[in-house]
């Protein structure tokens, strides 16, 4: 083995290491009014101790109200000023589309950093499946 070839299988072991070493972290909502300012406050909380957390927000229910146009917490502030400086941070945020089917909604109604997913539930055994810590906050 050459040193070109010991170095690269070197790096390679590194940056899997790293990529090992983040933690993968679920946050579940299902209720914006009880839950999203909650669950924003400790999801920055999160990141300010761990900034290579991996992190997605699975939502349904009345839980994908947060991630309206436009939504509002109970003192007024707009959600999406947080969600946005969370995203930036590498954070993922998903809707539930079966809510949005029994719920008579439209994608477009949502903030651009919202993803989609076809079942919120499904989603949030899949992320557990491969090792996600689970908060429900």
């Amino acid at each position: 083995m050459n040193f070109r070839q010991w170095l690269c299988g070197t790096l390679l072991l590194l940056s899997t290491g790293l990529v090992c070493a983040q933690d993968l972290v679920v946050y579940h909502i299902d209720d914006s009014s009880a839950q999203a300012i909650k669950g924003l406050r400790n999801i920055r909380n999160h990141l300010d101790v761990d900034p290579t957390a991996r992190i997605t927000v699975v939502t349904h229910a009345q839980g994908i109200d947060f991630l309206l146009e436009a939504a509002k917490d109970s003192n007024g502030s707009v959600f999406a000023g947080p969600v946005s400086a969370l995203t930036a941070r590498g954070v993922k945020f998903e809707v539930c589309e079966i809510t949005l089917k029994n719920r008579n909604m439209k994608r477009e109604q949502f903030i651009q950093e919202a993803d989609f997913t076809p079942s919120g539930v499904v989603r949030l055994a899949k992320l557990q499946k491969q090792g996600a810590a689970y908060i429900k906050p």
